[in-house]
């Protein structure tokens, strides 16, 4: 089968690691996969044996990669405060906040890049900001984590709404 019902493109990994294009019957990389995430091409990795969807993981062995190459784009207390994420009451909120910011950095990209070139003229820096805090608060909306304690509860509001604070500090400054 070479792709699915809905046309993304099969890969299987074998277990000595070699990943198999079933769309082109050839064996690829990672950089080969790198490069169909950047050209927006869907696939999904499946393991050759047991027929789990590892695509997660795969993708992940990519950032890897690239980090390791000196690709750095995750800063480290960025990735400390991901890691403390797991396990959190906010935990599922979070995968949808990075992919709602992520696709409002990418809509707004131009913005961004005259902003950091120098070309603040009509703030779209903070304009950005303004809408990223505001899909924020819309995708917090709703969402009541489970408390372990009402002082649990009491003093992670207080936590989070010091941490919002102190990012809306920030970016009035960058302002």
């Amino acid at each position: 089968m070479a792709t699915s019902p809905d046309g993304t493109v099969i890969i299987k990994k074998y277990a000595n690691r070699r990943l198999y294009d079933t769309g082109s019957s050839s064996y690829i990389t990672l950089d080969h996969l790198a490069a169909m995430v950047r050209e927006k091409k869907e696939f999904k990795v499946i393991d050759a044996k047991s027929g789990e969807d590892i695509t997660r993981g795969v993708l992940t062995q990519i950032i890897m990669e690239e980090e390791s190459r000196g690709e750095t784009m995750l800063p480290v207390n960025f990735l400390r405060q991901l890691i403390t994420m797991y396990g959190d009451s906010m935990q599922n909120m979070v995968p949808q906040y990075l992919e709602a910011s992520l696709e409002a950095f990418q809509r707004n990209q131009s913005q961004f890049q005259d902003a950091m070139t120098g070309a603040f003229a009509g703030s779209p820096f903070a304009e950005m900001a303004r809408r990223n805090m505001e899909m924020f608060h819309a995708a917090t909306r709703g969402i009541q984590p489970q408390p372990k304690s009402e002082e649990g509860t009491k003093a992670e509001l207080a936590e989070l709404k010091a941490q919002l604070a102190s990012l809306q500090d920030k970016l009035d400054k960058m302002s």
